[in-house]
């Protein structure tokens, strides 16, 4: 599995923090890979648990223009019908834009004074990876790594090890642009491109940088999941990477994404 590389920056600029690299790895869904490790991951012949190829920004010197340029693009994603026990919203259309808002929920993503990284990684898999993925053992899996994944949050955020993060402190992902790679009735592959914020306290300030991430899902029993085999056949197919850009730069329309709107 290879592992998403970055740096932080309080300028807006980008990063990849290895904390939430270790979320999605962990969850027992994700195959990180940092830079071309995506098309030799689909040549490896071993089929990933579910779904994510993710890399870090552009280069270190990228920084969104100051001049807005519009999305050409924009869409408001639907709702899940219901939030399951795992605080989860479940249930989306039978549809492309209710596949994608699955696949942006996966992706949306918190831990802060009152949620660790086990936290999110046990709802993440049990929420949205498709049963035929799942195993007992790999849950057990998910609850020791987490333990070095929140490590490595309190280390990101310059907070000992085993205290309690302090109050405003958090690191969050969330989906503002995808850009569908192929879609049928019941499989949907899309990029996704997230806003990745994190803090170290109130008074911090905080650092902003972008992810860009190949899911893919399948329906199943009347939802949407995360699935192993879709996802390698999304890497079998080598899809080209849209550059990984801010909203409101001219680059992020050129590169085909669409912008997120909240649902009403």
């Amino acid at each position: 599995m290879g592992r998403t590389r970055g740096t932080w920056s309080t300028k807006g600029t980008w990063f990849a923090g290895a904390a939430l690299a270790a979320v999605l790895a962990l969850t027992g869904y994700a195959v990180l890979n940092g830079g071309d490790d995506d098309a030799d991951a689909s040549k490896s012949g071993s089929t990933p648990s579910a779904s994510v190829s993710a890399s870090p920004g552009p280069s270190a010197s990228y920084e969104q223009p100051d001049d807005w340029t519009e999305p050409t693009r924009w869409v408001a994603l639907p709702r899940g019908k219901r939030t399951n026990e795992h605080g989860s919203q479940v249930g989306f259309p039978h549809t492309t834009e209710g596949a994608v808002a699955t696949a942006a929920a996966v992706n949306t993503v918190s831990m802060e004074t009152d949620r660790d990284t086990g936290d999110e990684q046990l709802r993440i898999y049990y929420s949205y990876v498709s049963k035929a993925d799942q195993s007992e053992e790999h849950a057990a899996q998910i609850e020791l790594e987490s333990i070095q994944a929140d490590k490595q949050l309190h280390k990101e955020l310059s907070v000992p090890v085993g205290e309690p993060l302090p109050p405003g402190a958090y690191m969050r992902s969330s989906v503002i642009g995808y850009k569908v790679i192929r879609e049928s009735d019941d499989e949907v592959s899309v990029w996704l491109l997230s806003r990745v914020a994190r803090k170290a306290g109130e008074t911090a300030k905080e650092s902003v940088g972008y992810t860009r991430t190949l899911n893919a899902v399948v329906w199943e029993n009347g939802d949407w999941k995360l699935s192993g085999k879709a996802t390698q056949r999304a890497l079998d197919a080598q899809p080209a990477k849209p550059k990984i850009v801010a909203p409101g730069d001219a680059a992020f329309n050129s590169a085909g994404w669409t912008a997120i709107r909240e649902a009403s």
